[in-house]
């Protein structure tokens, strides 16, 4: 895994080993940057279920001003660390060693994200959760973009009643993302 473009280009990246995280693949990568760019530019990006970072870490070398990575396990945090690290983004990151749910809450009212990026673990609904909690959330306001990925057959029907207006679906082989934003 690599990033992809921009200041920290073909720069290589660690992934935890097992199966316990998904690195997005590059073309994957390099389509939901291609959404993305016009957002970027001296953004604050929140990457929750991290995993290796490179989501976020590919935002920073695409030019955003700060991102912040929220993750619990050990061996992917090791990763994101040395990533960090590796790209050089040591003052513009911040890691949140520890659960989705505690980290927004320790974020709430300390800064606006202009990008929500997730990634969690499919079919356990966590998405749902995370967006309930952001609807009535002072950490995204209505220019903020939300993404989520998931399993191509999660059920979105919910979004609507939480707030949020679907704006886009980039469907792949097996998965989706879904952009969204306050109505």
């Amino acid at each position: 895994m690599r990033v992809i473009a921009g200041s920290a280009r073909r720069l290589l990246l660690k992934t935890p080993k097992g199966l316990e995280t998904r690195p997005t693949s590059d073309q994957i990568k390099e389509t939901l940057f291609n959404i993305l760019m016009p957002y970027l530019y001296d953004a604050n990006f929140l990457d929750l279920f991290s995993g290796s970072g490179g989501i976020g870490i590919e935002a920073l070398s695409r030019g955003c001003k700060s991102a912040v990575f929220v993750e619990n396990s050990k061996a992917a945090l090791k990763c994101i660390e040395d990533n960090i690290k590796n790209t050089h983004f040591e003052e513009l990151s911040t890691v949140y060693p520890m659960d989705v749910f505690s980290a927004l809450n320790q974020l709430e009212l300390k800064t606006v994200f202009d990008v929500v990026f997730m990634d969690p673990p499919y079919n356990k609904e966590l998405e749902k959760q995370v967006l309930l909690r952001l609807s009535s959330s002072s950490l995204i306001n209505e220019d903020s973009i939300i993404v989520f990925e998931a399993n191509k057959d999660t059920d979105i029907s919910y979004i609507d009643s939480y707030g949020f207006e679907i704006f886009k679906i980039k469907e792949y082989k097996n998965n989706m993302h879904v952009f969204l934003r306050r109505k």
